[in-house]
């Protein structure tokens, strides 16, 4: 693939400040990692301290509960101010994700963090709540082009949009025009969705992508005892690139004949690693042996 950026999210450096875990990501291999606002920093403070460590600015992230009517305009200024920082650092995409692990209760009475992995029908958002869904997420999309940023939906096991037929669904509802495509690959295994496939149906809206992998023995204990998302996380349900089921060299192969250009951020959530350096390590190494 021509164009395209490897990154790694800081998400694996628990507890460590964001020099160390920067530096890392620099010493792994990496050409970058995500970036957003800061209420610390002023935007070219943090674009300077990437620069630092010879690092570019990847695309940010917003998690928001966009099915609330109650937060929509909490939710747009958000993304009013995720757009500014991303235009200032000359990123043109932005992850936007639902919400959901203990503010969404299902109709059966569970939350969403309960249900993760194992997910039904029956916990599925309403028909209203879809429509508010899809109209906030239009809103942010408008805001976010204004800026010249594309909002690039993510889905999330343990949110509110976790299945093949969640994404679907809403994917009918938002305009095309307005919402992309950025999925996480180990997300999407994880909820039940053959990556493959799902890459291929939706290649021409996909314009960035968080590339993690599941272990699949983890993922099939889970499912069997229902665990909630901790559980899951706890037992090792993110492993290195590589080391898990999803068929990185199909879903490189779709987006190559797509014609991809643009960041790919790698992401461990929780490694089994002893170390976050390590983690990166072993995964930027995975890619190279593809030829990424």
């Amino acid at each position: 693939m021509n164009n395209v950026w490897i990154g790694c999210g800081q998400i694996t450096w628990k507890g460590a400040d964001q020099d160390q875990a920067l530096a890392e990501i620099a010493e792994a291999g990496y050409d970058g990692a995500p970036a957003g606002p800061s209420k610390d920093k002023s935007p070219q403070e943090i674009l300077d301290l990437y620069a630092l460590h010879g690092l570019k600015p990847a695309p940010g992230y917003l998690g928001a509960d966009f099915w609330n009517k109650d937060q929509e305009e909490e939710i747009l200024q958000r993304a009013r101010r995720q757009a500014a920082f991303a235009r200032i650092a000359g990123v043109g995409e932005l992850y936007v994700a639902a919400g959901g692990f203990a503010t969404y209760v299902t109709p059966r009475g569970l939350t969403r963090a309960q249900v993760s992995g194992h997910v039904t029908a029956a916990d599925a958002m309403s028909a209203e709540e879809y429509a508010q869904f899809a109209k906030t997420l239009n809103r942010v999309g408008e805001i976010t082009l204004d800026a010249g940023v594309r909002s690039c939906f993510h889905n999330h096991v343990g949110s509110v949009i976790e299945t093949r037929a969640e994404i679907d669904r809403l994917f009918e509802l938002v305009d095309p025009n307005l919402i992309f495509m950025g999925p996480d690959t180990g997300h999407l295994a994880w909820g039940g969705v053959d990556v493959a496939p799902f890459c291929r149906d939706y290649a021409g809206a996909i314009k960035t992508m968080h590339i993690k992998d599941i272990d699949p023995a983890v993922l099939k204990e889970g499912q069997a005892k229902q665990w909630d998302y901790q559980t899951f996380s706890d037992a090792g349900i993110f492993t290195e690139l590589g080391q898990g089921f999803v068929d990185f060299p199909a879903v490189f192969a779709i987006l190559e004949q797509a014609g991809f250009s643009g960041w790919l951020i790698v992401e461990t959530d929780v490694t089994q690693q002893p170390s976050a350096l390590l983690s990166a390590q072993i995964s930027r190494a995975y890619l190279k042996s593809l030829g990424i």
